[in-house]
């Protein structure tokens, strides 16, 4: 009876399987926003200004877009690490060479967006461009820089904005990762808060739920983790939370039993 207990242990002392897959979601939505940013700047400089003034009547804020994209391109470089015993891939022409390491894409990545944040101060753009900036930070192990990159984006981005959702998460990750549980946890529950439009929906309650794990809380985590697959039905955040309260309930914690949903509630009625 011991081992599912050890195992248990591990696995929560593991990286967040969450962290990898929000990652990449973060990603996607990263992208269709560089996306975006450019579409405007073609448009705008294609004769079709007038059509998106209410979008940006500033020249300024055309070229921070088309900039953006330009400093992006970062991520379109591949990453190709050397193999041992064999030579490096030719070169494609025109092209530049591939990363050495995914460390070494986020080092050029934090240059060119710190620069182009620099030169493009005050604009739409520039406030988009802290969020991979942020991300690109905490990859790196700068939690400082990271949890400025994404408190820059939650000041100048729109209320209404869904990536709010992953620059309250950045914070949390990053403070989790200085052990500042408090932020942490302030910085999660931030993120519940925002509609984003079912990206991430529960993943704040979650990420909440092993913060409370962390502090030593893990009948309370247990109680949150256990409304979440019922709130959240098909998230990946009731996936987790119930993958979770199995490592929980192998530990000798116990499991409360869900409150059916409430429309339930009422058919049965």
């Amino acid at each position: 009876m011991a081992k599912p207990e050890k195992i248990a242990q591990e696995e929560l002392k593991q990286p967040d399987a969450f962290q990898r897959v929000g990652a990449e979601a973060e990603d996607w939505l990263v992208q269709r926003q560089r996306l975006v940013l450019i579409a405007v700047g073609v448009l705008l400089v294609g004769g079709l200004g007038v059509a998106l003034f209410s979008y940006s009547s500033s020249k300024g804020e055309t070229r921070a877009a088309q900039a953006l994209g330009a400093a992006l391109e970062v991520l379109d470089r591949p990453v190709s690490p050397p193999v041992e015993g064999e030579p490096p891939p030719p070169a494609v022409p025109g092209e530049p060479a591939p990363f050495k390491t995914a460390k070494e894409q986020d080092e050029a990545l934090v240059k060119a967006l710190t620069a182009f944040r620099a030169e493009h101060k005050g604009t739409h753009s520039a406030t988009a461009a802290a969020l991979p900036l942020g991300k690109a930070e905490y990859r790196l192990g700068n939690n400082e820089g990271a949890i400025a990159a994404f408190g820059e984006f939650l000041k100048g981005a729109a209320q209404n904005d869904p990536l709010r959702a992953s620059a309250f998460e950045g914070q949390g990750y990053a403070y989790e990762a200085q052990q500042k549980y408090d932020q942490a946890l302030a910085a999660f529950d931030e993120m519940t808060k925002v509609n984003s439009g079912g990206f991430l929906v529960g993943m704040g309650q979650y990420h909440r739920a092993r913060i409370l794990i962390l502090q030593g809380k893990k009948d309370e985590a247990a109680a949150l983790l256990a409304k979440i697959p019922t709130e959240h039905a098909s998230s990946s955040a009731a996936r987790l939370s119930t993958e979770r309260l199995a490592l929980l309930a192998a530990e000798g914690i116990k499991v409360p039993t869900p409150a059916p949903p409430a429309d339930a509630v009422q058919d049965a009625g």
